[in-house]
């Protein structure tokens, strides 16, 4: 399903993010397989505390409850479908809310999505949410899930914020920017409201998050696996060269990896297979078939590979891109049960792996469980040159949770990781009610567990953020770090940089501080009270982004802020004077032309001028704060972006033109003067005549 969010004035829930099918494929079969393996043991209450709660205790929550803090006093509000207000396991954690789309008091959910989330949060009877004593606050916006008003969205916000919320919960959104819905969760955490929002399911892409997510204020959560069986990754590499392969579902994990010959199976029929001794190999086979309108199901693949001794399959695609496969469905034959490996890989990788296959050519394949996988599903970043997202990412595949009708479901998506850090948040305010917004999310930010692939490399931060929240970590810590992470933009022209954190808390005896090594720049630092200098020092001239992290350790607790270091051909250097700002740019030749950025990191504003060579240049603003700057080089054939961002203290000077006051740029304003102008003498002519 297609849909055009902006047009429509529709936003679509992240539970129903219309992943493109051949991503969503793999998650849906998943779901189902889950709760087809586990509905027997839920007709037992007595299995239903232990199934439902294997990832609270995975991020760490028995550290809190040991310690007394379950939630208690802390109010949610979630923003979604409703709830099931008969549900045991919701019993007395409803204390109010609202039914936006029948304008009653009554937020009934009739989807699911909405019980889901809640859940997750605040379930306190068989099966125990993250916070089990905390209150929610319901607002429907949605009746069947598939969509819901952008108004409605910014009602139950400022209902929220009437309600005095503690933290808002908001598992739904775009992957656009809205610019209303915005600023109604910047107003919310002006009140002191922290707000978690889900990342959305448009992954593995790259620039895939949109509104709420996208916003700098609220705290934007990404999607791993669970602590469940299901949670299995893969890894298929020849010599040094790595692949990516995906487990199908039904496919077991490996006590061992298998190193055996590559072997073209052409579409794995019987008597593709029977053509060369096949007995101990990985099996490469062709999705689809060779004839037309010829169905060959992946189970028959496997079973086919299986029953002449192949040790696993890898099936390429038919057609460019991935997809996740199944080996359990509804027309596998009686009895069947998958007996070795089945994984799926791209088309253009199948491609490349058949050309280098060679008598005796050896891959070595593995599959293995691997809880804190960043899900495929889940959108990633960058949103932005001057801000970080996703923020963190915690688990969100595989959740048990409640269901309408006082059911329970598996369920996977953002939608259901963002829960996790709403209620971990209630445990971190039970216990430090004065913290606001900023300081609770560098707490929950910098606790984070690192999290790594396949190949033991660690995701980067737009598809991380700072890692996968750490519940005990985070209700033990006793620094606030501030920001929680940091750009840097170095070139040519500027090599040396400066950046500040805050830190709350120290105890310099038992603090200690280190950086990553890195080859582009060299660190160092000075702690100055509760304020650390860090320089950045380029030193090595290759242009691109760059990953880091300093690791400060207090009190046995290991607080990561990630790093990126941009550099960056040209470059800008801005002179601020009394909300004056003087703009230079430079470049490695000659420049002839460049379009200046200015935008106010509180509001939003944005408003541009474009300068060229001698040209002295000017911009001044009227309002103190923190602003983000961008410039657009044109040199030669190339355009070339730079990056710098400034902190306004005070502003002397008070007359405003008129392009100034509106934040728009000044020769628009002339231009559009003089249209007026022009058209009102037009017009009189016209009159008198």
């Amino acid at each position: 399903m297609q849909f055009n969010a902006l047009a429509k004035n529709e936003i679509s829930l992240k539970k129903c993010f219309h992943m493109r099918y051949q991503k969503i494929f793999f998650l849906i079969i998943l779901i189902s397989i889950s709760a087809v393996l586990i509905s027997n043991q839920l007709e037992s209450t007595d299995n239903i505390s232990i199934l439902v709660n294997n990832s609270g205790p995975f991020i760490g929550t028995s550290i809190p409850y040991q310690n007394g803090y379950d939630g208690s006093g802390i109010v949610v509000s979630i923003i979604d479908t409703g709830i099931d207000l008969n549900h045991p396991d919701l019993e007395g954690q409803i204390i109010g809310g609202y039914d936006f789309v029948d304008n009653d008091e009554i937020p009934e959910d009739t989807n699911g999505h909405g019980t889901q989330v809640a859940g997750i949060i605040a379930s306190n009877g068989n099966l125990k949410g993250i916070a089990p004593n905390s209150k929610i606050l319901m607002y429907k916006v949605s009746e069947d899930g598939e969509s819901v008003p952008s108004h409605l969205i910014i009602k139950a916000i400022e209902k929220s914020i009437e309600d005095s919320a503690d933290i808002i919960n908001i598992s739904l959104g775009i992957n656009q920017t809205n610019t209303k819905i915005d600023q109604a969760v910047n107003k919310a955490v002006k009140n002191d409201i922290f707000v978690v929002t889900a990342a959305g399911n448009f992954g593995p892409e790259l620039s895939t998050i949109g509104s709420p997510g996208i916003n700098p204020n609220a705290i934007t959560v990404g999607a791993t696996f669970n602590n469940v069986t299901s949670s299995i990754v893969s890894t298929f590499e020849i010599e040094d060269k790595s692949f990516n392969v995906f487990p199908m579902v039904g496919t077991q994990s490996l006590t061992e990896p298998i190193v055996s010959q590559i072997i073209f199976g052409k579409y794995g029929k019987v008597n593709d297979l029977l053509e060369n001794d096949v007995e101990g190999s990985i099996l490469l086979i062709e999705r689809g078939s060779d004839i037309e309108n010829e169905i060959i199901y992946f189970s028959d693949k496997e079973k086919n590979a299986s029953d002449v001794g192949a040790m696993a399959i890898i099936v390429y695609n038919n057609e460019p891109g991935i997809f996740f496969g199944e080996l359990i469905h509804e027309y596998v034959d009686d009895g069947y049960e998958p007996t070795i490996p089945a994984l799926s890989v791209s088309r253009d990788d199948g491609l490349i792996i058949k050309e280098i296959l060679q008598s005796g050519t050896k891959g070595t394949l593995d599959v293995f469980y691997h809880p804190d996988f960043v899900a495929y599903f889940s959108s990633r970043g960058p949103v932005s040159p001057f801000y970080i997202k996703p923020d963190l990412v915690a688990p969100g595949a595989f959740i048990n949770t409640t269901d309408t009708n006082g059911n329970y479901k598996i369920s996977s998506g953002t939608s259901f990781a963002a829960p996790h850090v709403a209620g971990t948040a209630a445990l971190i305010l039970q216990k430090n009610p004065e913290l606001i917004p900023q300081e609770l999310k560098s707490i929950l930010m910098t606790t984070s567990e690192i999290v790594y692939d396949q190949f033991d490399d660690r995701f980067p931060i737009e598809v991380s953020g700072n890692g996968r929240i750490d519940a005990s970590k985070a209700i033990n810590a006793e620094l606030i770090i501030m920001p929680p992470n940091l750009i840097f933009d170095l070139s040519s022209t500027n090599q040396i940089q400066t950046k500040h954190l805050k830190i709350n808390g120290i105890d310099g005896e038992s603090m200690s501080i280190r950086f990553e090594k890195s080859h582009i720049v060299d660190f160092d630092y000075d702690l100055e009270d509760e304020n650390l200098v860090i320089n950045a020092k380029l030193t090595e001239q290759s242009l691109g982004e760059f990953e880091s992290r300093i690791i400060i350790n207090h009190n046995e607790i290991d607080y990561h802020i990630p790093i990126i270091v941009r550099v960056s051909e040209g470059a800008i250097t801005i002179n601020e004077d009394g909300g004056k700002l003087g703009i230079d740019i430079s470049s490695p030749s000659s420049w002839s032309y460049a379009k200046i950025s200015i935008i106010n990191q509180e509001t939003g504003k944005t408003f541009t001028d474009s300068i060229v060579p001698g040209k002295n240049s000017e911009l001044i603003v009227y309002e103190p704060g923190e602003y983000w700057i961008e410039a657009k080089i044109k040199d030669g054939d190339k355009t070339l972006s730079a990056y710098t961002t400034i902190q306004v203290e005070k502003i002397e000077h008070s007359e405003k033109n008129l392009a100034n006051t509106l934040n728009l740029p000044e020769k628009p304003i002339l231009i559009i003067a003089a249209i007026m102008i022009v058209t009102t003498i037009v017009g009189l002519s016209v009159r008198r005549r």
